[in-house]
């Protein structure tokens, strides 16, 4: 191997990148890493761990609200943006340390600048304009919000990477788009005590999901007090004379105001100027790299995982991803992901979790469904008096009785549906849940618990 200065040179240090680095040095591999920005990426420094953060934040309201109830004496609480903020970026701070430490712990060697593919064994560093060879390449670079399709005055919202620094907490906020992180954002302001409003093209949110919870999530979401406005094509942002309201114009309907725009209508993968197309890399229509079961690109020493490829857009994913990569070409141990069930959630208030086909995804896929569901109260609301709901549904095969899918609306849907995901991986039939003794009291128990399919 010496005619190459590393074994494999990873582009991202995020999720992804970072546990195909350690495992391929952890295999003997002399590997260099490239983050022009912080190390952790998007999960870690952008994404998931502080938006989750900001989730917790906000469902303090409902325990204050809620206590009196059941004997408390609870003073009407305040909320200070600022200590939420600062408290969030201290703990992506030492996240990202733990990232960092991890790497150098692997012996990976760790460069803090841009990196550009300049052909298929061949890095160059922009910085310092230092030359690598690479006898393998991962790119890793994840996603980047986009604006699609652009419209005039966009440049006046923010997207997901700049909603965690707001100097201070607005007292209205547009959301646009109708996808999970745009309704996450908007359950966690709104309950921030924010004006939110939901501008969104589609006639329903969470395209994708079924349409059961997607329906009810609106629902739910709305009776919070979170506006929609479905069907709106946003044409244009423009700033009024306060120089502080932002103003969206609708294609139909009247304008709307607020003090911050959060575009939230999608993310691309981010492979601009990378080098990938000099290289000979293939792409798609979004610009992801374009690879097979083994994430190898159409260079064969050039491979890709996480969301520059746009196949399941998830952390896990990308770590699993990152880590079959390693084992295949520096463990000898070769193996692949597998896509095919993967549990997810959206951490709006409530939450949903989700595994499998829903019942459309059944019908499409040629299943003749049978659908079980069940809708109750929550024993705490039942007390607390909170009009709160969680609606739970399986979707089964009718001919082979076996658990297509598992969809949840409610309180910890998505603790509950990591557990579900295990049996519906396995393979697991609606007798395997009927045979399963349920645990009382607990919402989990309706699971088990539903016996008789809705009516065709």
């Amino acid at each position: 191997m010496a005619e190459f200065d590393v074994d494999l040179f990873v582009i991202g240090a995020g999720s992804g990148g970072t546990r195909a680095a350690r495992i391929a040095a952890g295999h003997g591999a002399r590997v260099m890493i490239a983050e022009e920005s912080r190390i952790g990426g998007t999960c870690v420094i952008r994404g998931c761990v502080p938006k989750k953060h900001f989730v917790y934040a906000s469902r303090f309201v409902d325990e204050f609200e809620d206590a009196a109830a059941f004997g408390w004496t609870v003073p009407k609480p305040s909320f200070d943006w600022s200590t939420l903020r600062d408290a969030v970026e201290n703990e992506v701070t030492r996240l990202s340390g733990i990232y960092r430490r991890n790497l150098e712990a692997s012996g990976v060697v760790i460069r803090e600048e841009r990196a550009i593919i300049e052909g298929p064994h061949e890095i160059r560093l922009v910085g310092s304009g230092e030359r690598i060879g690479a006898r393998h390449i991962l790119v890793a670079t994840g996603g980047w919000p986009t604006f699609d399709p652009p419209i005039p005055g966009g440049e006046l919202g923010i997207s997901s990477n700049q909603v965690f620094h707001l100097p201070e907490l607005p007292k209205s906020m547009l959301v646009i788009g109708g996808g999970y992180i745009a309704l996450e954002f908007a359950s966690v302001f709104a309950r921030l005590g924010v004006a939110v409003t939901v501008l969104h093209r589609g006639d329903n949110i969470l395209r994708g999901f079924d349409e059961d919870i997607r329906t009810r999530l609106r629902d739910a979401l709305a009776h919070a007090g979170i506006h929609f406005r479905l069907g709106c094509t946003v044409e244009r942002i423009e700033l009024l004379q306060d120089g502080k309201t932002r103003r969206a114009h609708c294609a139909k309907g009247d304008p709307i105001d607020a003090e911050v725009v959060l575009v939230a209508t999608g993310r691309r993968p981010n492979t601009a100027s990378l080098g990938l197309e000099s290289a000979g890399v293939e792409l798609g229509p979004l610009g992801e790299i374009v690879v097979d079961a083994a994430s190898a690109s159409s260079v064969p020493s050039i491979h890709a995982v996480g969301d520059v490829t746009n196949r399941v857009n998830l952390t896990p994913v990308a770590i699993r991803e990152g880590h079959a990569f390693a084992d295949s070409v520096f463990g000898g141990k070769p193996w692949t992901m597998d896509h095919a069930t993967v549990a997810s959630a959206v951490f709006t208030t409530p939450e949903i979790g989700t595994v499998g086909l829903s019942e459309a995804q059944a019908v499409a896929a040629g299943h003749e469904p049978r659908i079980f569901e069940s809708e109750f109260r929550p024993m705490k609301a039942t007390i607390s008096g909170r009009q709160e709901r969680t609606y739970m549904k399986l979707v089964t095969d009718a001919k082979t009785d076996k658990v297509l899918g598992v969809h949840i609306l409610g309180h910890d849907a998505g603790e509950m549906i990591q557990a579900v995901a295990i049996a519906v991986t396995m393979g697991a039939t609606k007798a395997d849940f009927d045979r399963t003794i349920a645990l009382h009291p607990s919402a989990a128990e309706e699971l088990v618990t539903m016996r008789t399919p809705r009516k065709a």
